[in-house]
């Protein structure tokens, strides 16, 4: 089934964004001269022409060769957000840009089908959503997840998955179930808490943790092979035995089939967001934080292997222990990683070098 690209008249198009593109170069130029489609009270949309939809991931922590972005930019403002990060490559320093100027890859569904056509190995794990939400506001505007989708429907026998906060997915069930039928297809619903309120602070413009659970639930209905990611865990705020014990119990009833956890770390540009955010709701904990973050952005030790421990128990309470689709390959596909020449097209895209979900 042909899709076509999103279409936008040139009167449909405000002026490129606020900022002269002499002397910048790569994505920041492209960034500058990308035209507004819409404005609201603190958000700007932009359409921006993309040079490549996957990204290798790098790291070598994440059970994924590939990411998929279909946005630059999240509207829904998580306080804890590392991927804030990416707007500095286009030359935005003020972290809350991010949650405010959202640039859409009007051309990634195209993109993305010659990519895969090109592509040697189609057995490369890919993951959707990774640095921002494919389910954010922005997505009802352009609606360019869907037509990603869309390809996704049209080659058979990859390994893929979602991560999102969005109930928009629902929309998209009917590609869904075509995509589990012909791929190792999972979805992973993030929620941190079930703290409604807390939740709230934390991330301002995503759906309540229930209406988060009330999508597992219709996911599951629906064969959906679907889990939390309760990510990140963040100390002194959502990682208490009882907090995580309510977590774990209220996926398990909404139908989730597993729940891996991370804690939380914190890059700079993160850290500028996260601690005034601290000092104003939470300041009794500020003092510990920059202790824990003093030397890394990530927290190892005692700590860690406490969440560890704690999260391995829940899962056996709760019958939580499948993993994404395609997990039992898992062993051979690092393996085989670790000896192929990667086969999809060279990045000319931001590299989600650290991803987390």
């Amino acid at each position: 089934m042909a899709t076509a690209l999103i279409s936008i008249s040139p009167a449909g198009l405000g002026p490129p964004s606020a900022r002269p593109s002499a002397g910048l170069v790569g994505i920041a130029r492209m960034a500058a001269e990308s035209p507004q489609v819409r404005a609201r009270a603190d958000t700007e949309y932009f359409a921006m022409q993309s040079r490549s939809t996957l990204n290798r991931e790098s790291s070598g922590r994440m059970p994924f060769a590939w990411t998929l972005n279909p946005y630059r930019g999240c509207e829904f403002g998580c306080k804890y957000c590392y991927a804030r990060y990416s707007h500095e490559f286009m030359e935005m320093w003020d972290g809350l840009d991010f949650e405010r100027k959202i640039f859409a890859k009007i051309n990634a569904p195209e993109l993305l089908r010659e990519e895969l056509r090109r592509a040697r190995d189609k057995g490369l794990p890919i993951a959707l959503g990774t640095a921002t939400d494919p389910y954010q506001p922005a997505e009802k505007q352009f609606g360019i997840t869907r037509k990603l989708l869309e390809v996704f429907a049209q080659f058979e026998g990859l390994e893929f998955s979602i991560t999102t906060k969005g109930t928009l997915i629902l929309r998209d069930l009917d590609l869904l179930r075509t995509i589990a039928a012909r791929h190792k297809f999972s979805v992973h619903i993030t929620v941190t808490t079930m703290d409604e309120r807390l939740a709230r602070l934390l991330e301002p413009k995503a759906p309540p943790p229930v209406k988060r659970l009330e999508a597992i639930s219709e996911l599951a209905r629906a064969g959906m092979h679907v889990g939390v990611n309760a990510m990140p865990i963040l100390p002194g705020l959502t990682d208490s035995e009882r907090s995580l014990d309510q977590l774990a119990s209220s996926a398990a009833q909404a139908g989730a089939r597993y729940m891996p956890a991370s804690i939380l770390f914190l890059m700079p540009s993160a850290m500028k967001q996260f601690m005034p955010f601290l000092e104003r709701e939470f300041p009794q904990l500020v003092k510990r934080y920059r202790k824990l973050y003093a030397r890394s952005a990530y927290l190892d030790g005692e700590y860690k292997e406490q969440i560890k421990k704690l999260m391995a128990e829940l899962r056996v309470r709760y019958g939580l222990l499948g993993g994404r689709a395609g997990d039992q390959d898992k062993l051979h596909r690092l393996s085989a990683r670790r000896q192929m020449a990667l086969s999809f097209l060279a990045s000319g895209d931001v590299v989600d070098h650290k991803t987390a979900p």
